[in-house]
Formats: C-alpha cells, structure tokens, sequence
C-alpha cells in the first residue's frame, strides 16, 4: 500500500509515488475509503482533476488517486527505445492497480485516459467496476489500409534526435505556450494547474517541461476502427460519458458509432469545452452529475 508524503487535510491535494517510485500521482480523500484512479489526458498530468475531485471526495466520501502516466507530470520517462504505446499506458493502471491492492477498479478518465480505459475494460473486465468517461471514448484509430503509412511515419520520427524539452521564462510564459499551442482549446486558468505540474525550476532561473518529448511522435501502430468499435462492444463494466458541448465528441459519425456499440452507456452533455473538468465553472456541474449518477453504489 501507499502512503501520502504530506499530512495534509483529506481534501488537499496528496503527492504520491506509486509502483515502487515509478510513477507519480495526487491522492485526495481519507486513507480507507474505496479508491477511484483517475487517468489524465495526452500531454496532461494528475493535475487534471484538481478541482473536480476534492467536490467527488466531498459527495461520494471516496479517495481518488491520479496517476501521472510514464512520461508525463513527475512520473518518469519510458526508458531508451521504450515507446508511448496506448496499450503501455495499460501497465501503468494495473501496476497501481496492484501496488494499491485493488482488485476491481473504478476509474475516472479523461481524453486519451478514456482511451486507455476502455481498452483495459475490455481486455481485463474483471478488473473493472465501473468507468467514469470525460469527453473520450475508446481510442485514437488508423483505418488498415493506412497502417503501412502509420508505421513509416513512427519509425522516421523515432530515428530523428530527440528535441530538448522547451524552456520558458517564467509559469505565465509556459502557460501562454500551452494555451496557443494545444490539441484542444483551453484558457489559461484552465491551464495553470496542468502547467504547474509539467514544469521545474531550470539552474539559469527558467522553467522546463517535464514531459517527455517522444510523447509529440507519431505512433508506430494504432487499432483499426473495426478493432476499436469491437473492444466497445466487449466492455462488461457501466459506463457513465460526460461530454463537454465544445468538446471533440459531439454528433461526429465516428462519436455516434462508439456510443452505440457499448451496451452500458449513459450519456450526458454539459457546458464546457474538452476539459470541462478542469474549467472553475463547469467543474461542480461534473461532480454533480457523477454523484448523481453513481450515488452509493459509488462505494
């Protein structure tokens, strides 16, 4: 089992290390009560859910644990020729999983951490309880006769040195960065948490990156649509998908297929953008929408 490195008040943010100090995480909620891990977004970190889980540890009287996954936030980097695989991201749930002594969990995921979710459900659903979803469904996916193409563009990109981790000024300079430069619109006090955790302090007085620059190549491989849909339909667990109305779901014919081949689905759709999560005004609306649903079946 864990233990949090700080006394700090259940609500608080509790820095963690996990698997045996490879991973990094935030804990929130009283030690004892049933544990939720939560799994972040694509170039996010723990810091996703700092405003959502202290209002779910509040209602549900439960512990969240956020991992970092490999490469991001303070956990550390795949090693020399390792890769950033989907399904690698896999080992690091079940890694906690098992660190943790959790034999079926419930998760809260976010974006690319969605993705990773629903293929450990599908895959190993005796291991899965439940699955909370924020704007994300299964995974990322390249059609077969694109695999060749896929492939070539990895392995190019994997033989190119590896580029240094960007330096800023100061917070406010990372945080302008990441704002201009995401995937998904977000603005800067959605950002700031996310940023604050992916950075450390340079010798010259700057602010580096924490995330592993391989983490911006192209996969190697990826599922075909075909596999994706059917990983859905092999999902056991109920899953409860909260969609931002500006996020990247929405009624696109891909969003629709995905909804539609899980048997267990509730669907809700709330103000916000992707990280509505993590948005100061939206974030309540999420937490009551997820007590509401699970109630005390939660526990």
């Amino acid at each position: 089992m864990f233990e949090p490195t700080s006394k700090r008040s259940s609500h608080a943010a509790q820095p963690l290390s996990l698997a045996a100090g490879r991973l990094a995480g935030l804990g929130w909620g009283r030690v004892g009560a049933p544990v939720w891990l939560a799994l972040h977004g694509w170039l996010d970190n723990a810091a996703s859910f700092t405003r959502l889980a202290p209002l779910l540890v509040e209602a549900l009287d439960i512990r969240i644990v956020a991992i970092d996954f490999r490469g991001h936030g303070h956990s550390q980097h795949a090693p020399p020729g390792g890769d950033y695989a989907l399904w690698d991201y896999c080992h690091d749930v079940l890694d906690v999983m098992d660190a943790l002594e959790i034999d079926k969990a419930s998760l809260l995921a976010h974006s690319m951490g969605a993705a990773v979710a629903c293929v450990l459900a599908a895959a190993v659903p005796e291991r899965i309880a439940r699955l909370t979803l924020i704007d994300g469904l299964g995974a990322l996916n390249t059609p077969a006769e694109e695999t060749a193409s896929q492939l070539r563009k990895g392995l190019i990109a994997y033989r190119r040195p590896l580029s240094r981790a960007p330096r800023y000024a100061d917070i406010e300079s990372a945080v302008a960065a990441r704002v201009a430069g995401g995937a998904t619109a977000l603005d800067s006090v959605t950002a700031t948490p996310l940023v604050e955790r992916n950075t450390q302090a340079t010798a010259d007085g700057q602010v580096q990156m924490r995330t592993d620059t391989r983490l911006l190549k192209p996969s190697l491989v990826r599922f075909t649509p075909e596999q994706v849909l059917a990983q859905l339909a092999s999902i056991e667990a109920p899953v409860l998908l909260i969609e931002g109305e500006r996020g990247i779901l929405g009624e696109r014919q891909w969003a629709e297929q995905a909804r539609q081949a899980v048997r267990h689905l509730t669907r809700q759709v709330l103000p916000g953008g992707h990280h509505l999560h993590l948005e100061p005004r939206e974030a309540a609306s999420v937490a009551g929408r997820i007590a509401a649903h699970w109630g005390e079946t939660a526990r």
